[in-house]
């Protein structure tokens, strides 16, 4: 049974289509990454499954409407920046959202430590760093132990160190068998962070999966010989060789590893007569994926 389901949803604003038919299914226990550029309806999206927004077109379902009109109980949510009130502590803050969400007496301390600020629960909310302001809004999302816990750009504005702490608590969240849908226009955060992904540009879903089926099974090669003009005209004639580009100190490529190892392709280059004086490999990367797939889109 899938925790969301997304048919043909449709959000206009004016001529613009912010979300352009968007279908999509998040299932039970996944980190699911919304990935696109600014502006391209990760947010309108997000604000339209809580109920903030009206569609247009199309329909959402949570929990296989199990929970009816009251699954918005069932989630945990951070889409604008945090607000509480300045001159509370951690605990005050998170008191007052306990009784907006109407749910049982809880003991906190649990979630600050999840949030790495048991230690300054009793501080005034007006003296926390942006960092804790936000890793402060994380532990008010799991207040009452939702099932679905959604960020929006989680990351958003934070210095490098808070960047990595919010990741941190993001990936033990995660870890704990929680839902989370996570938008974000940040590769990197997503790659580390989510099982699967789904690519938004202009509205429009591009692909959508595990992490590692976005990622293909090509391989970029970094080549160079003492006669480049030979090795890049040997690789033009291999059909397992793709994308090739000549920069500055060698030859670039992706190689198809599930018709030819790297080991092979050296192999057959030294046959050729061409000797390698450079030769390093890499997995292509989601970044190296998002900007091929949203390219032409």
């Amino acid at each position: 049974m899938p925790v969301l389901q997304i048919d043909n949803l449709t959000k206009r604003y004016g001529k613009i289509k912010a979300v352009d038919n968007l279908n999509l299914t998040i299932d039970p226990g996944n980190v699911y990454g919304l990935l696109g550029p600014n502006g391209s309806g990760k947010t309108t999206t997000l604000g339209i499954i809580l109920d903030i927004l009206r569609q247009d077109e199309g329909s959402y379902q949570w929990f296989d409407g199990q929970h009816g009109d009251h699954a918005r109980l069932h989630i945990g949510a951070i889409l604008e920046t945090p607000n509480f009130y300045p001159y509370l502590n951690a605990e005050e803050n998170l008191e007052i959202v306990r009784q907006i969400k109407g749910v049982k007496k809880q003991d906190f301390n649990e979630l600050l430590e999840i949030v790495n600020l048991a230690h300054r629960k009793k501080s005034a909310f007006r003296t926390y760093s942006l960092g804790m302001k936000q890793r402060l809004a994380i532990a008010a999302t799991m207040i009452g132990d939702p099932k679905v816990l959604i960020f929006d750009e989680p990351t958003n504005g934070l210095d490098p160190q808070g960047i990595a702490e919010v990741r941190n608590i993001l990936k033990r969240i995660a870890d704990m068998g929680n839902t989370v849908i996570m938008a974000s226009h940040i590769l990197d955060e997503v790659e580390k962070i989510c099982s699967h992904v789904a690519i938004i540009k202009n509205g429009k879903l591009l692909a959508t999966g595990p992490v590692g089926a976005i990622l293909n099974d090509d391989v970029t090669l970094e080549l160079n010989s003492g006669d480049k003009i030979a090795l890049t005209h040997a690789l033009h004639e291999m059909s397992t060789v793709s994308a090739i580009s000549d920069k500055e100190h060698w030859v670039e490529c992706l190689l198809d590893e599930d018709q030819m190892s790297v080991e092979e392709l050296n192999r057959s280059l030294f046959e050729r007569g061409i000797i390698l004086t450079r030769l390093v490999a890499r997995k292509r990367r989601l970044e190296e994926e998002f900007l091929a797939i949203t390219q032409n889109a």
